[in-house]
């Protein structure tokens, strides 16, 4: 344990807390932010997994997340032990305690009838309490203490990111477009149906392009029913952006949809990258079935 650890990795963020308090919410939060994340750690591993890590993107760019479970107390000796090691080695280490209160706690519990990991034949409430005795040392020690108890997912995650110094990662629009014919998108949030338009697979000229052929886009652009639906339809994406990003999420998926996806989807969905790319928003676009066959 007192080798000299790999430099690559140069920032840590522990998290650790009471059975119910949000650790694994938190850790979602700072994997959303760019942070190599990892789940239920024994501490003696920290060591070992920067070793591991040391060339990889995210833990070298932006850091590591671990969430330590130490409801024994053998293996909070472990940690206290460890965390001065990896305070003498890394540029930032930071220990995150997550509470709440008792009846927030026992509420959590009750709602997912899930038994309190300690003291698991007793009530729940005993079991938080044993808990807390357990962790009275290790709360003293943290760098940051988080009270979960009253705080809806948007809330805990500001308050996260302020206490740590965080900068929130932009919000990304992902943008697909697909056939019908071949199944909607599984983890599409909205999906928009362009089937109305008129078809260009049925123009000679057109059919063995695709929506992102000038052609095309030019047999679309002037259609009234095109440019009211793109109205429609961007107005509509620019009102629930936000709203999506107020409920904590940090990405949004919209599918366009026409028969084959091929022209009229691809022409649509292009339209729809440019007007909010240009309004600043980072998004990602995906063809998904453009080169399957040339029909639209």
């Amino acid at each position: 344990m007192n080798e000299p650890l790999p430099t690559q990795v140069r920032r840590g963020i522990i998290l650790t807390g009471l059975s119910g308090s949000g650790k694994t919410t938190a850790l979602r939060i700072l994997e959303d932010q760019g942070f190599y994340a990892i789940d239920n750690l024994p501490p003696a591993l920290l060591p070992q997994l920067l070793d591991v890590l040391g060339g990889h993107h995210s833990a070298v760019t932006q850091g590591i997340a671990a969430v330590v479970d130490v409801r024994g107390e053998h293996l909070l000796d472990d940690l206290e032990v460890v965390l001065g090691t990896l305070r003498r080695h890394l540029d930032s280490l930071t220990l995150v305690f997550l509470d709440a209160s008792d009846s927030a706690l026992v509420r959590r519990f009750e709602t997912t009838r899930r038994k309190h990991p300690v003291g698991s034949d007793g009530t729940p409430l005993e079991g938080i309490q044993r808990e807390r005795q357990l962790l009275q040392r290790l709360r003293s020690l943290a760098d940051v203490i988080l009270d979960t108890s009253d705080l809806q997912h948007h809330v805990l995650r500001q308050r996260l990111l302020e206490d740590l110094g965080l900068t929130p990662a932009s919000f990304l629009v992902r943008l697909t477009s697909f056939g019908f014919k071949y199944g909607l998108p599984q983890d599409a949030d909205l999906v928009f149906d362009v089937r109305f338009l008129p078809n260009p697979n049925y123009e000679p000229d057109l059919c063995s392009l695709s929506g992102v052929d000038r052609e095309v886009q030019a047999y679309l652009a002037p259609l009234p029913e095109m440019n009211r639906f793109l109205e429609l339809t961007g107005g509509l994406v620019r009102f629930v952006l936000p709203l999506y990003r107020q409920t904590g999420r940090m990405r949004l998926h919209l599918a366009v949809g026409c028969t084959g996806g091929r022209h009229r989807s691809v022409a649509v969905a292009e339209s729809l990258y440019q007007a909010l790319r240009s309004e600043g928003y980072d998004v990602n676009l995906c063809h998904r079935d453009m080169d399957k066959e040339s029909v639209g």
